[in-house]
């Protein structure tokens, strides 16, 4: 029989899970899942159950090393995967100055991994060794700014993410405590590693940036604003790498006054559709987008469990995996390509304490 299987089906998925008791959390590690495309069904492969809070995962241009971080330590790992069993085999730990890393991302050429420390206000590049282990840190930069007015959750700098703007020329830093979106060059100059700030733009006081996605015609980017449950469009000047904002939204609807945080923030394959999670309305916010980068709120979709911190769609975009952390629940939803709705499957994975969700398709 033929192999109907899309190119950018997915074939294996890795979950990380928060795992410490200051966290109270259930979380097991690191576990693989073989992936089953006609279904959305994952199977349990392998379970890492000797890591520390293995929070968010990154993989490599070729899919072959994955990466994490492991919050609120210092520590970041590196993986070889199993190209037939998606089964993960450690490489090696290293570690920088800074505190809680959160965020992390391999540039394109695989030559370095940025990492967002989001206690320390700071960021790290560690370089790549052949093999795809880490060397030690090869440069740290500390965010600059005025905290915003949130008393608590913004006494001073926090990075919470750090992907590469679409070029790959730039590094883009949504810092939830200063209120600002960064944009700095990261470059490896014959081996020695360095960030050079490019620009920044100010959200609203108190907004909290957390996230960023891009719209894959390059032009516009949008920003998860945790404290005010926002969400802000941009455009995006890829040459000079300066943000412009456009528009801002909020994330729930307008007769909710319950307390909540965004969270997550996905971008449909297509361009068309904008998915935003809330933690306290427990839902997925949709939002419709044009070509113009305009966006407008569709519909808000239960997400099906408590404080869902983290979302991924699958890289064609025909499912969404919501990771409802107080629920120990992973839900996938079928993504209707016409209207962006959502749909439960049926489909749950069951794991303690799930932040993060990715896909290998190679």
């Amino acid at each position: 029989m033929a192999n109907t299987q899309s190119p950018q089906a997915p074939r294996f998925a890795y979950v990380g899970s928060r795992t410490s008791k200051e966290r109270n959390a259930r979380g097991v590690g690191i576990t693989v899942y073989a992936y089953a495309p006609d279904t959305g069904a994952c199977t349990l492969v392998q379970t890492l159950d000797s890591l520390v809070n293995p929070s968010f995962l990154a993989l490599n241009p070729d899919q072959t090393r994955l990466y994490c971080v492991h919050g609120d330590q210092s520590e970041v790992s590196s993986f070889a995967i199993d190209p037939a069993s998606g089964a993960l085999q450690k490489l090696n730990t290293v570690s920088a100055p800074g505190k809680n890393p959160v965020h992390l991302s391999v540039d394109p050429t695989h030559q370095f991994l940025a990492v967002a420390y989001y206690e320390a206000g700071s960021f790290a590049l560690f370089p790549i060794l052949e093999g795809g282990s880490l060397g030690e840190v090869g440069h740290m930069e500390v965010l600059q700014g005025e905290p915003g007015p949130h008393k608590v959750e913004q006494r001073s700098s926090h990075p919470h993410m750090i992907p590469f703007a679409p070029s790959g020329r730039f590094v883009v830093i949504p810092d939830k405590g200063l209120d600002s979106i960064f944009v700095y060059r990261v470059q490896d100059n014959n081996g020695t590693l360095g960030a050079t700030e490019i620009s920044r733009v100010k959200a609203r006081d108190g907004a909290g940036p957390r996230h960023v996605v891009f719209a894959p015609s390059g032009k516009h980017a949008y920003v998860v604003n945790e404290l005010d449950s926002s969400v802000t469009g941009y455009a995006y000047d890829a040459q000079k790498g300066v943000l412009t904002p456009q528009e801002i939204l909020s994330t729930v609807p307008s007769r909710f006054t319950g307390n909540n945080r965004a969270a997550a923030i996905v971008i449909a394959p297509s361009g068309k559709y904008l998915y935003i999670s809330n933690r306290g309305h427990d839902s997925v916010a949709t939002f419709a987008l044009a070509p113009t980068g305009e966006f407008s709120a569709t519909v808000h979709t239960p997400s099906q469990g408590r404080k869902p911190r983290f979302m991924n769609l699958t890289p064609d975009g025909s499912r969404l995996y919501v990771a409802n952390e107080e629920t120990d629940t992973i839900v996938a939803f079928d993504v209707d390509q016409n209207t962006g709705a959502l749909t439960a499957n049926g489909q749950m994975i069951k794991t303690g304490s799930p932040v993060c969700m990715i896909f290998k398709t190679t």
